[in-house]
């Protein structure tokens, strides 16, 4: 008789961890699919841009392209400070406005490289992110002590790439590109840890999709950086 309650307690504590980690899963998810979108729409725009003649002619080599650049540097600082108080839909209006621009300003790319190497390239930095982001949604090891090293090799390499416009060097290019292998590959994983944090099951409306939305910024910039760094070693350029 003595273990009934101490049995209905534990029965309860299990019950409330499987909804836990049910909400959790599909907070989880709804960043994944917001991430997966951007990136659909990225794509879809820079190759409208790259194919197009007219939208090429607008915006390949004019200002435009840096306006594209300089507003999503805008959109993702501004989302960074001002997510707690802005709401949901303007969120994730600022995300798919974010991805858009991104695509616009990565159009380029189909021009410089072939096909076949973006694609290779794409797959590539997709398996290597999913497993990173894995590691970081399954570890128990705290990756938040890796968090202030990896921004500060964030800030080092960014320094390292103006530098190098003067210099133009081709060894510190060379070891630009490792380094922001190694830095965004990492990221996968730590910032997956930092956003599965951010769930609680308290969580509701407005909130639970701004967590959702700037979560997805987050895994989205990491992605990308890996992508481009990891072109620059697997990109063939294009012979015309």
């Amino acid at each position: 008789m003595a273990l009934g309650p101490e049995r209905n307690y534990m029965t309860a504590r299990q019950a409330e961890a499987a909804q836990i980690d049910v909400g959790l899963r599909t907070y989880m998810l709804r960043v994944y699919q917001y991430m997966t979108g951007g990136l659909a729409l990225t794509g879809l725009v820079a190759l409208s841009v790259a194919t197009v003649p007219a939208l090429r002619g607008l915006l390949v080599g004019t200002p435009l392209m840096w306006v594209a650049l300089f507003a999503t540097l805008g959109i993702a600082f501004f989302m960074g400070f001002r997510i707690n108080s802005m709401k949901a839909s303007t969120a994730q209006t600022l995300f798919w406005v974010y991805a858009a621009l991104m695509g616009v300003w990565l159009a380029p790319i189909a021009l410089v490289y072939t096909g076949a190497s973006i694609a290779k390239t794409f797959f590539i930095t997709a398996g290597t992110f999913a497993a990173m982001s894995l590691y970081g949604y399954t570890t128990k090891a705290d990756l938040s002590k890796f968090g202030s090293f990896l921004m500060m090799g964030v800030i080092g390499l960014i320094i390292a790439m103006v530098v190098n416009i003067f210099l133009a060097s081709p060894a510190i290019d060379f070891v630009i590109s490792v380094v922001g292998v190694l830095i965004f590959t990492g990221l996968a994983a730590y910032d997956t840890q930092k956003i599965k944090e951010w769930y609680s099951e308290m969580d509701g409306g407005e909130l639970a999709v701004k967590k959702a939305v700037y979560g997805a910024l987050n895994l989205y910039m990491d992605f990308i950086n890996l992508f481009l760094f990891l072109l620059r070693f697997l990109g063939v350029a294009r012979s015309e």
